[in-house]
């Protein structure tokens, strides 16, 4: 009965219910839509970053990442041995030698940073293989390497040149080689495609005189969400000796993550000048509510109707309202965030300083929102949280009724 009476009040003032579930669903519209573009955006970001070079995690000597020298390695076999079949989540384990080289051709020198890599694990986790531009893909026993574009642009260097490395290898001892290049490839990001050298694993292990050892294991995985229950069963079987570190895509990427926080917390401000216009609205049907049926009021508990039934029954109101406003802004956005998750915003749409922003994290160039169901149910229950707060007014504006004086009003 209290609900029949409720539904019945809500189309008393047709034309006040329906501004009001307008400004609730414009609202819950544009806040649905722009958190839907954050978190796609930034995923889009974190994937790209992961699946251009750091991996989802990565496993190192303990101390590596402060001193990111060869002398570090660890004995990658020991390690990757039966793990990712004991563990679900890891898809795959991909053993890197990452260090510095001074390479030549002719008279042109340069430093490098020289990736040594296992090719098909490499290629399932950054999908490098893809990036090539000229030339052919390395085996496992190649003895070639690739040069990235700014690299061979930088040397004059052609498919099929020789280049010449030398370095200081693994406990001190010379390195020095003559490598063939068989193909060079596009990397994402800039800095890096002006010194990235990829050889086999095998080559570089032989050339830095390190058989056997890796400097890093990236962690590749299906699903990033899982990466907590990864960690957690990795850091049980291969890291309780402290010997090891364990270090997610957030420690690796910490700008990346500052870059999402702040751009989080602009949007968390607009987020909250939108709750406060929903606010705003239903304070206002509110407010109008219990003004206009002051008598209707004072006659209901003259009769003796429970003051708590009525406010009952005005707070049913108001969350029909919230709850209606909340249905139509999420049945409007949803088709047009799927729309864009599916036909995603272009980069090259965007100014020239944003453009640098996304390839500065290896950023691809589309940007879709993400179709999560926690974003639509985050606004109906925060119009919940907030539709019941609001009807607190009338809860005042009740409790303090004199029945007589509002049947004389």
């Amino acid at each position: 009965m209290i609900l029949s009476l409720a539904w019945r009040n809500i189309w008393r003032n047709k034309r006040r219910t329906f501004i009001t579930l307008a400004a609730i669903a414009f609202a819950v519209f544009m806040s649905a839509f722009m958190r839907s573009f954050q978190a796609g955006v930034w995923d889009s970001a974190v994937d790209g970053a992961v699946k251009t070079y750091f991996g989802y995690a990565q496993i190192h000597k303990n101390g590596y990442w402060d001193d990111q020298s060869i002398e570090n390695a660890i004995p990658y076999k020991a390690i990757v041995d039966n793990i990712p079949s004991q563990i679900n989540e890891i898809y795959d384990l991909v053993p890197r030698i990452e260090s510095f080289a001074l390479a030549s051709e002719g008279e042109l020198t340069s430093g490098v940073l020289v990736l040594g890599i296992s090719p098909e694990k490499e290629n399932r986790l950054t999908n490098v293989k893809d990036k090539l531009i000229e030339g052919e893909y390395l085996s496992f026993d190649d003895n070639s390497v690739l040069v990235a574009s700014g690299l061979a642009e930088k040397l004059g260097l052609h498919l099929h040149d020789t280049l010449v490395l030398i370095s200081q290898g693994y406990h001190g001892v010379n390195a020095a080689g003559k490598y063939p290049i068989s193909g060079i490839f596009e990397f994402a990001l800039p800095d890096l495609n002006k010194r990235l050298l990829l050889m086999p694993i095998l080559c570089a292990q032989t050339f830095y005189g390190a058989e056997g050892l890796a400097t890093t294991i990236a962690v590749n995985m299906e699903d990033k969400k899982e990466l907590p229950e990864a960690m957690s069963q990795l850091k049980t079987l291969i890291l309780p000796n402290k010997e090891y570190e364990f270090m997610s895509w957030k420690e690796l990427m910490p700008e990346l993550i500052e870059a999402r926080q702040l751009d989080e917390a602009g949007g968390y401000i607009t987020l909250g000048i939108l709750y406060l216009l929903i606010a705003f609205a239903l304070f206002g049907t509110i407010l109008m509510m219990t003004k206009e049926r002051s008598y209707e009021f004072g006659v209901l508990t003259a009769i003796g109707m429970g003051r708590w039934k009525l406010f009952l029954t005005v707070w049913i109101e108001t969350i029909i309202l919230g709850f209606l406003g909340s249905a139509l802004g999420i049945l409007i956005s949803m088709p047009i965030i799927y729309y864009l998750k599916v036909n995603p915003i272009t980069v090259d749409m965007m100014a020239g300083d944003a453009t640098e922003a996304f390839e500065k994290f290896g950023m691809s160039g589309d940007l879709p929102t993400a179709f999560e169901f926690d974003i639509f149910a985050n606004q109906a229950i925060f119009i919940f949280i907030l539709t019941s707060l609001m009807a607190l007014y009338a809860l005042y504006s009740i409790m303090r009724l004199d029945p007589v004086k509002s049947m004389r009003a």
